[in-house]
């Protein structure tokens, strides 16, 4: 059984950092392309960025230049450095999983539960 379990939300003040984790189980992790989606309310899922598990990396347009996606295939781990933090970052961020690259930014097959980020202005 698959199991992705997200931590490392939290409140920080706009202009601050996090750094978020998602701790994979159940697969071969080394094999799966990994992803980082958010969802404030009352709004659609968005894409926040992907890493192949040749760590080719990809980011939404809103990120880019301010998050950073990165895996540590040793710890079945992948992180997202959140910088430059603005009050429109505010959403419950879901890692995801799939084996290919182009699924894991379009539809993933795994989902986490969640973790929720919020900026304060």
């Amino acid at each position: 059984q698959v199991q992705l379990v997200e931590s490392g939300g939290g409140l920080v003040q706009a202009g601050g950092s996090l750094r978020l984790s998602c701790a994979a189980s159940g697969l071969t992790f080394s094999t799966f392309a990994m992803g980082w989606f958010r969802q404030a309310p009352g709004k659609e899922r968005e894409f926040v960025a992907a890493v192949s598990k040749y760590g080719q990396t990809a980011y939404g347009d809103s990120v880019k230049g301010r998050f950073t996606i990165s895996r540590d295939n040793a710890k079945n781990t992948v992180y997202l450095q959140m910088n430059s933090l603005k009050p429109e970052d505010t959403a419950v961020y879901h890692c995801a999983a799939s084996p290919t690259f182009l699924a894991v930014r379009t539809s993933p097959s795994q989902w986490g539960q969640g973790t929720q980020v919020t900026v304060s202005s």
